[in-house]
């Protein structure tokens, strides 16, 4: 067995459970649903999910450690990372307006581009959070049997903390989606959307001002 059932178990329920804290990655999804329905927040969650094999195959390459050990390189992409989730809250509170002022329609069209920008929005938040690179790095090592092949085991528990960050947010955007008749109605999408956009604006400022 590539990991030891010592180790898995315990595993499993600190990755759920830190996966169902919220954070950025629901408030981002929650957007989603709100823009294009539950379609295009899985392309988001499949992006999402893409940023954390990033930084899993990194750890496993020890790109992490060299993120963490150089001061320089952790604070441009902390900076980065924080940028762009200030700036998808600033585009949510935008939409917010239009939102209270023009009811939406019941299907809202997509543009032919939509579903790859909506990968890339999940991909890029995920890849420039140092964050995950972090937890990656001080999490994952302690369930890896350093008796047995490294990388394997890495790979491995990369491959299930996805998995469960999979079901979860695919089920979370489900439920947004099937409230969605509600939480579209002009009033309660603005209020959402502004709920929403100023959470990903606080995870932007603390992202930049938290230290290691």
């Amino acid at each position: 067995m590539i990991i030891s059932p010592d180790l898995l178990v315990p595993f499993l329920v600190a990755s759920i459970l830190i996966t169902v804290i919220p954070g950025a990655d629901m408030a981002l999804v929650t957007r989603q649903v709100l823009v294009g329905g539950a379609s295009l927040a899985q392309k988001t969650i499949f992006g999402s999910l893409a940023g954390l094999f990033v930084h899993g195959i990194a750890l496993a390459a020890g790109l992490s450690a060299l993120l963490v050990a150089s001061a320089t390189a952790y604070t441009v992409v902390k900076y980065a990372g924080a940028a762009y989730l200030f700036y998808l809250g600033v585009q949510t509170l935008r939409q917010a307006r239009r939102s209270a002022a023009t009811p939406a329609p019941d299907e809202e069209p997509l543009p032919a581009e939509a579903p790859r920008r909506a990968f890339l929005v999940g991909l890029i938040t995920t890849v420039l959070n140092p964050k995950p690179a972090l937890f990656f790095l001080t999490f994952l090592p302690q369930f890896v049997d350093r008796d047995q092949p490294v990388l394997t085991q890495t790979v491995a528990l990369t491959v299930l903390h996805v998995a469960i960050g999979l079901i979860w947010l695919t089920a979370y955007a489900r439920l947004v989606h099937r409230a969605r008749a509600v939480l579209t109605a002009p009033r309660v999408k603005a209020w959402l959307e502004r709920t929403t956009g100023t959470i990903l604006i606080a995870f932007g400022v603390r992202v930049a001002i938290e230290r290691r």
